[in-house]
């Protein structure tokens, strides 16, 4: 086996998704102490900061406690290179989730004992379905008290329609949580939480240990070999193809806060997980241990680096090897290029890298040239990967900037957040950028697009909120969009790519344009 196909089959690049407040981000933190990757849970590298997620970057996410962007990092873990992507859990922030899904190979599904399946929970667990990943089930927070675990696995079956394999099995909640029993193993293992530090006090016993009664409580004994029997009985066979098809999620139990369960649940998964799988590209798949480079662009992020108002255009590879100042092929742009600066990221951290394999997700500098969904590949070599969508928005507001001076980082600030899919905007036909309408999945966008606009660009902005609550691309065979039979309030606008839209008030005003002009098609998304 050559060396390059060895580093392709020793990565793992994962998403973690779930429901805000089900302990996402602090599962993700937990992986990266065991990866030696950060020495403190809430560490964030920076002079006199307080303890915020290390994924958590953004000034806004420290400030409000939420993530609202994606973050990647990589790190070692027992011989794999670990590709983590953590993804918002607000629903506002949900595009970016799904675009952020499009580049990982498992998903990484936290719910929240007590709450069990919770509504973002089920649309991005439909994302990944679509994509036909594996989809691992971590339930949190068994630390507190929790719902019966046979419900959960009930209702993550009845709701979410996967099959469920218990990997371990809890042993009380809350106050009485005293461990997990491992179904393989047939071992339970009793931890002791040490203050949040990445190492656990264990005890490994078995069921039939005359001291278990005293270690995990007499109650808990009697319950643990009830529920041994049912499981024995009653739960889903082991099957590695099932589970690596998306048809059969395994479930772990544990406390993340607490670190009960997290470093089995790491080795467990790394063992179950595939190595890269292949993409689509012109209608072929791409395997990933093509010798020939090729990647693709899921995410941008502008002004990472305050202090050099950099852009950075994260790619996912897909195939071969890259390295640096290699001359790769821009398929969109049509012209050939050095990525002389690839970096590995953690969070807004990053190290300039030589090589890099299918699997990784490096980021390279844009100045401008790129678009989410691109592909970037080996010059001998043509490909190009599907597009990813861009969903119609929801919201909308008409936004102009206070000061006149100003035009120029109003313009520049605007198209750099919207080429980020972090918002879009539209502009009526022949009509400039003094003021553009701006669309968002979730109010809370408009927030972050305002805080962003005046610490980032130095521009504040007056938003008036508009009432249409629908948008369409315009399909079929329209030869001139802006001379459409259309009721007075109904508008026709442009997005940055001069693709012709319309934007309506109410779902009478669809029907009506489509009934009006023949040949009309209307769309609900748009592939970049």
């Amino acid at each position: 086996m050559s060396t390059i196909q060895e580093e392709i089959r020793r990565r793992r690049t994962f998403a973690i998704i779930s429901h805000p407040d089900a302990g996402k981000t602090t599962l993700t933190e937990k992986l990266l102490l065991y990866g030696g990757a950060i020495s403190m849970a809430g560490a964030v590298k920076g002079k006199k900061s307080a303890r915020h997620a290390v994924s958590d970057w953004m000034e806004i996410e420290k400030q409000r406690g939420i993530s609202v962007t994606s973050s990647v990092m990589q790190f070692e873990y027992q011989g794999a290179c670990i590709n983590i992507l953590d993804t918002p859990g607000h629903q506002d922030f949900s595009e970016d989730t799904y675009r952020t899904l499009m580049a990982a190979d498992a998903a990484i599904m936290v719910i929240d004992a007590s709450k069990g399946v919770e509504n973002q929970t089920r649309k991005l667990f439909k994302v990944c379905v679509m994509r036909h990943i594996p989809i691992f089930t971590f339930i949190n927070k068994m630390d507190r008290e929790a719902r019966n675990p046979f419900d959960l696995l009930e209702q993550i079956e009845r709701e979410l329609g996967i099959k469920t394999y218990a990997v371990n099995w809890p042993i009380g909640c809350g106050k009485e949580f005293r461990g997990v029993f491992d179904l393989e193993t047939r071992h339970i293992l009793s931890f002791e939480a040490t203050g949040g530090a990445h190492t656990v006090s264990k005890t490994e016993v078995s069921p039939d240990d005359p001291s278990l009664a005293d270690l995990i409580g007499k109650q808990n004994h009697a319950q643990l070999a009830e529920d041994i029997e049912l499981l024995d009985g009653a739960s889903e066979d082991f099957n590695l193809n099932a589970i690596q098809a998306g048809e059969l999620s395994p479930v772990f139990f544990g406390s993340a806060l607490t670190n009960f369960g997290v470093e089995p649940f790491l080795k467990r998964f790394l063992e179950l997980t595939p190595p890269p799988l292949p993409r689509l590209a012109n209608g072929t798949e791409v395997s990933p241990f093509d010798d020939a480079f090729s990647a693709f662009v899921f995410k941008i992020q502008a002004n990472m680096n305050k202090a050099h108002r950099d852009r950075v255009t994260f790619l996912r590879i897909c195939s071969g090897k890259f390295e640096r100042d290699m001359e790769v092929y821009h398929v969109q742009g049509n012209k050939k290029m050095r990525l002389s600066q690839p970096q590995m990221m953690m969070a807004e951290n990053r190290e300039i890298v030589d090589e890099a394999y299918a699997g990784d997700i490096i980021g390279v500098f844009d100045p401008g040239l790129f678009s989410i969904g691109d592909t970037i590949c080996a010059a001998n070599r043509k490909v190009c990967f599907e597009g990813i969508p861009t969903f119609a928005p929801e919201h909308f507001a008409r936004v102009r900037h206070k000061d006149t001076m100003k035009r120029k980082q109003f313009v520049k600030g605007v198209m750099q957040i919207a080429q980020e899919g972090a918002i879009q905007i539209f502009h009526e036909p022949d009509m400039g950028m003094e003021e553009v309408i701006v669309g968002v999945v979730g109010v809370l966008q408009f927030e972050v697009f305002e805080h962003r606009m005046r610490t980032e660009y130095n521009v504040e902005i007056i938003r008036e909120p508009l009432s249409y609550q629908y948008i369409r691309w315009i399909g079929g065979d329209v030869e001139h969009p802006t001379h459409l039979t259309i009721s007075s309030d109904t508008k026709v606008v442009q997005d940055f790519k001069d693709q012709y839209l319309l934007l309506f008030t109410s779902e009478w005003n669809i029907r009506w344009a489509l009934e009006r002009n023949e040949g009309l098609e209307l769309l609900d998304f748009s592939k970049n």
